[in-house]
C-alpha cells in the first residue's frame, strides 16, 4: 500500500481530528500510545527501509496546512506498523492436545518405529549373522547393534542443540539420508559370504548398519523428542509413551518381515523392503512435525558441569547408566538363546522376539499414564527393579512355554524403562532453558553404557563356552543396582522438595 493510499484512508477514518487547534497534539498522542516499547525498537529498525517514502511525504507536507503535519505522523506510523515483521510472536503455553499436537505424536511414533524399532529388532540380525558367519564371535557381531544405540544417544547431544538453534528440518533430512544409506548398504553387505570373506562382511556391516544407521538415528530421535515435548505439559509423559510405542511397532513389523520375506526373496531384498518402509514413514513425519517455539540460537554452553553438583541429577545419571548397561542384552540375545539353549527353529525364535517387542506397547502406555499422576521417577524405580529380577529369573527358563511367559514380563518391564527414562529426566529440570543441555549430557553418558553392555555380555557367553548364566547375572545385577541409585535419586529430590515447603512425607512426594 502506498503512503498516499494510507493518507487518503486516514482522512476518512480520522476526519474528526483534521480540524481544531489541538488536532496535532491529539494525533501525536494516538501515535505514541498505539505502540509498545517492543514495537518501538522494531519500528526503529525498519525506518531505514522507508527513507525514500518519508522524504516524499515531507515534500507533500510542505504544501499542506499545519494540521497536515500531525496527520502525516499518523500515516507514517500506520505504514510502519503494517510493515512490522512478526519477530516477537509468542506461541503461548503448550496446547496439551489438539489436532496439531496429536498429529505430532503420531509422526513421532513413526520416527521411533524406524529408529528404535530397528534397534529392538537387532536380535533378528544377530541370529542371522551368527548362523551365516560361523567364524565370527557373537560378541563381535553385537558391536554392530551397540554402535547404533551409542550413536543415537551420543549424536543426540549435538543434534538437540542444532534443533534449539532452528535447524530441525535440516537435521531431520540429514538423518533420513544417513538411515537410507545405511539400510541399503546393509542389504549389499552380505555379498562377500559366498567368497568366504567373513571378516570383510563384518566390516561392511559395521560401517553400514552400525555407523551410517547410527548417525541417522541420532539425527532423528533427539530432535523429534525435543520438538514433541513443546506441545505438552500435563500430558507430556503420556505423549512420550505413545510416541515411544513406535519401538514396539517396529519391533513387530521388522522381525515379521524378516520371517516372511527372508525364505522367499533372500536377505538383500528383505532389508531393502524394510528400507522402503522407513523412508516412506520418515517423509510423512517430516511433512507433519513442525517446531512450535521460536529458535533460541546457538548460544549457551554445550556442557553444564554445575548440574553434577546436584545430588539427584548425579544419582539419576549413574542409575540410568547401569540400567542401560544391562537393558539390551535380552533384545540382542533372546533369539540366539532360544536356538542354542531351548533348541527352537529359526522361525520360532523370531516369534519369541515378536512377543518381547509386542508387549512393550502396554509397558510404555500404562506406566507413562500413571507417571503423569504419581511422578515419573516414582514409577521408573519399580520397573527398573522388575526388569532386573526378570533377567535374573531368566536363568531358570528351560522350556519354550516358560520362555514365552518370561518374554511377556520382561517386555513390559523393559518398555517401561525405555519410555520412563526421558520423562524422569525432564522432571529433574526446573529451568526449561537448560533442558536440552542437561538431557544431552545424560544421553552422552548412557551412550557408553549401550555401547559396552551387549558386547560385554557376549564376551561372557564366549568365555563360558556358550552358556548364558554369567551374562544373565551381569545384566540382571546392573538393572538392580541401577534401581538402587534411582531410589537415591528420589530420596535426594524428595528431601529438597520438602525443604522448599512441601509438607508431605518423603515417600508421598511426587517426583
Amino acid at each position: 500500500m502506498a503512503p498516499t493510499d494510507i493518507k487518503d484512508s486516514s482522512d476518512k477514518e480520522l476526519g474528526g481530528l483534521q480540524s481544531g487547534s489541538g488536532s496535532t497534539t491529539d494525533i501525536e498522542a494516538i501515535r505514541v500510545s498505539g505502540r509498545s516499547e517492543s514495537e518501538d525498537s522494531d519500528i526503529d529498525g525498519i525506518d531505514q527501509h522507508h527513507e525514500d517514502d518519508s522524504h516524499d511525504d515531507e515534500k507533500r507536507a510542505a504544501n499542506t496546512n499545519s494540521n497536515g503535519g500531525g496527520r502525516l505522523s499518523l500515516v507514517k506510523t500506520l505504514s510502519r506498523v503494517i510493515s512490522r515483521p512478526e519477530s516477537n510472536f509468542d506461541p503461548g503455553p503448550p496446547p496439551d492436545g489438539g489436532a496439531r499436537a496429536w498429529c505430532t505424536v503420531a509422526a513421532a511414533h513413526l520416527v521411533i518405529m524406524t529408529t528404535w524399532g530397528f534397534i529392538n529388532s537387532f536380535g533378528v540380525f544377530q541370529t542371522y549373522y551368527t548362523s551365516s558367519l560361523p567364524s565370527i564371535a557373537p560378541s563381535t557381531i553385537s558391536w554392530i547393534g551397540s554402535l547404533q544405540v551409542f550413536l543415537l544417544f551420543f549424536i543426540g547431544t549435538f543434534t538437540g542443540r542444532l534443533t534449539d538453534g532452528g535447524y530441525f528440518r535440516h537435521v531431520f533430512l540429514l538423518g533420513t539420508a544417513f538411515l537410507a544409506l545405511g539400510i541399503f548398504s546393509t542389504a549389499n553387505a552380505m555379498d562377500g559370504v559366498a567368497s568366504g570373506d567373513e571378516s570383510g562382511v563384518v566390516w561392511k556391516l559395521f560401517l553400514a548398519q552400525g555407523l551410517a544407521m547410527g548417525l541417522g538415528n541420532g539425527c532423528l530421535f533427539c530432535p523429534c523428542m525435543a520438538t514433541l515435548s513443546t506441545y505438552f505439559s500435563k500430558k507430556r509423559s503420556l505423549a512420550i509413551g505413545m510416541a515411544a510405542c513406535g519401538s514396539a511397532t517396529g519391533g513387530l513389523v521388522f522381525p515379521s518381515m524378516m520371517r516372511s520375506l527372508l525364505p522367499r526373496v533372500g536377505f538383500p531384498w528383505t532389508v531393502r523392503a524394510m528400507g522402503f518402509i522407513c523412508i516412506g514413514s520418515l517423509l510423512c513425519s517430516f511433512w507433519v512435525i513442525k517446531p512450535r517455539t521460536k529458535p533460541r540460537g546457538m548460544r549457551g554452553p554445550l556442557v553444564e558441569w554445575s548440574a553434577f553438583k546436584e545430588g539427584e541429577y548425579s544419582f539419576f545419571v549413574a542409575g540410568s547408566f547401569l540400567c542401560f548397561l544391562g537393558l539390551y542384552f535380552a533384545f540382542y540375545y533372546l533369539a540366539s538363546f532360544s536356538r542354542d539353549i531351548i533348541h527352537l527353529p529359526y522361525t520360532s525364535s523370531l516369534n519369541i522376539l515378536l512377543v518381547l517387542n509386542g508387549v512393550g506397547v502396554f509397558g510404555r502406555l500404562i506406566p507413562n499414564y500413571i507417571a503423569d499422576r504419581a511422578g515419573p521417577i516414582n514409577v521408573f524405580i519399580p520397573f527398573a527393579g522388575a526388569g532386573g529380577i526378570c533377567v535374573l529369573c531368566w536363568t531358570a527358563v528351560k522350556t519354550e512355554a516358560g520362555l514365552y511367559v518370561w518374554a511377556v514380563f520382561y517386555g513390559a518391564a523393559a518398555g517401561g524403562i525405555q519410555s520412563l527414562f526421558p520423562a524422569g529426566l525432564t522432571s529433574l529440570t526446573t529451568d526449561l532453558r537448560k533442558a536440552g543441555v542437561r538431557m544431552g549430557m545424560v544421553f552422552t553418558c548412557n551412550s557408553f553404557a549401550t555401547l559396552a553392555g551387549p558386547p560385554i555380555a557376549g564376551a561372557i557367553i564366549s568365555a563360558m563356552d556358550g552358556k548364558y548364566y554369567g551374562a544373565q547375572a551381569f545384566a540382571g545385577s546392573t538393572l538392580v543396582c541401577g534401581m538402587g541409585l534411582l531410589v537415591a535419586t528420589r530420596m535426594v529430590k524428595a528431601r529438597k522438595t520438602m525443604r522448599e515447603g512441601d509438607g508431605k512425607g518423603v515417600w508421598k512426594v511426587r517426583v
